[in-house]
Parts: C-alpha cells; structure tokens; sequence
C-alpha cells in the first residue's frame, strides 16, 4: 500500500498521469524560486502552469518592496502621456493582477520633465533608474565657458527646451 497504490485505476491497472495532474498550488511553490523570465518560459507548458504563472502569490514576492509608490509614480507619469505616444495600453492600478503591475513597472518611465528615467530590471526585479547629464549639477564648474552640453542623435534624452524648474527627484523606501 505505498505511494503507487493511489494511482491504480478500477481494473488495477496503472493510470497515466502527467505534468498538467499537478495541482496549480504546488506548481505556484516551485515557481516562487524562479527569476520573472523563466516564469514566463515555464507558462508555456500546459495549463496548470500557465494558471499557476498568473497568480498574485507569485508576482507578488517579485515586485520591490516600495512598488505602490513606484506605480503611483507611473500612473502619474502615464496620465501625464510621458510615455512619449507609444501607447502602452491600459493604466495599471493597486487593483490591476501583481502580474500587469511588475510588467509596467518593467517599461522605462520617465520623470522630472524627462530628465531621469526609472524601472524594474525584468530579470531580477532590481531598480533602475537614468540621469540625463541636463538633471546634474557639475559642482565648482557651473559655469558654461567650460563644458557645453552636445547634443547627438544616439542621446536616449531628447533636447528640451529650457525652463525654471523645480527640483523634483525619486525618494526609494
């Protein structure tokens, strides 16, 4: 009566089983150990694994410690269209799937007038964020007769016009 009696079929016989039997609550607890891109590659297998992949209990542990302030931060920056018109598509909010939330936290959002930028490294959730040379202050050398700001096609920033700002900056938790 050990652990192989419990798939015997009616007729004694030995049933089939397969990778799509195991329940999507076990396949979940596998999955919490993967890095975001193999979750996605592991989806593909079969249903159990796909269902598994979408749930909250795994995006949940993937996304930083401080991501509602982050979406908020995005929400406002997609509201303000600083995606640049490409048309993400929908916002994403506290409600949205912990999935949709780490995939829009992974898309670049700009700030600061479009001089800095921020977002999730997609392979291991870390935070990363560019400056733009135009949001840094050149310390004791503020004057403009010894550096000059050239502009290049390959720039990820693009020339803005000059204005009195305030100071706005990214405060991590």
């Amino acid at each position: 009566m050990g652990a192989g009696s419990s798939i015997l079929g009616a007729d004694g016989e030995w049933g089939m089983t397969s990778l799509g039997d195991m329940p999507e609550s076990c396949v979940a607890a596998v999955l919490l150990h993967l890095d975001p891109p193999e979750i996605c590659q592991v989806a593909r297998l079969n249903r159990a694994f796909r269902g598994a992949a979408s749930a909250d209990c795994v995006w949940a542990v993937k996304l930083p410690v401080n991501y509602r302030y982050l979406l908020a931060f995005a929400a406002a920056a997609d509201d303000e269209g600083a995606d640049g018109g490409h048309g993400y598509g929908k916002r994403c909010s506290l409600t949205s799937s912990k999935k949709d939330i780490y995939a829009r936290l992974c898309r670049p959002t700009p700030f600061d007038f479009g001089n800095k930028e921020f977002w999730i490294d997609k392979n291991k959730g870390g935070i990363c964020l560019s400056i733009s040379s135009k949001a840094m202050v050149i310390t004791g050398i503020d004057d403009r007769r010894y550096w000059s700001q050239l502009v290049t096609e390959e720039s990820r920033y693009l020339p803005l016009v000059p204005l009195i700002l305030q100071n706005c900056s990214l405060v991590c938790e």
